[in-house]
């Protein structure tokens, strides 16, 4: 399991160290989230004990929401005061995020000559 987990923040590390040397304006995180998923994608033999920290680490997650709910009541007044302005680009950024995902699903769909027919799964239209 220490294994899995200096994996993980492995990853992490060199996607915070790929950032801060190019100024990318990406998290760090994220860039090792790409990483591990290309290692996986690759077939490199990761330990087996990577998946047990990621399990672990998701049973906990909500842990991770904490911080952001003390920095809200922090500044309750900027959320009383801003609060109509940015329930609306909450709003507006979900319904972006899902047409985008939508598209994305169907073109990549579409590409790989995967659909749906007359409400029968598995049959594809080319």
């Amino acid at each position: 399991m220490l294994h899995g987990f200096a994996i993980l923040l492995g990853c992490q590390l060199l996607g915070e160290a790929f950032v801060r040397a190019l100024a990318l304006p990406i998290p760090g995180p994220v860039v090792g989230m790409v990483l591990l998923t290309l290692l996986m994608a690759a077939r490199v033999p990761l330990p087996g004990g990577v998946g047990e920290v990621g399990g672990s680490l998701l049973k906990h997650l909500s842990l991770l929401f904490v911080p952001a709910g003390v920095g809200v009541v922090q500044h309750l007044d900027k959320v009383g005061s801003e609060g109509l302005r940015v329930l609306a680009v909450l709003v507006l950024s979900t319904v972006i995020a899902l047409a985008v995902t939508a598209l994305v699903f169907a073109g990549v769909a579409r590409l790989m000559g995967i659909g749906v027919e007359h409400g029968k799964p598995g049959e594809g239209a080319p």
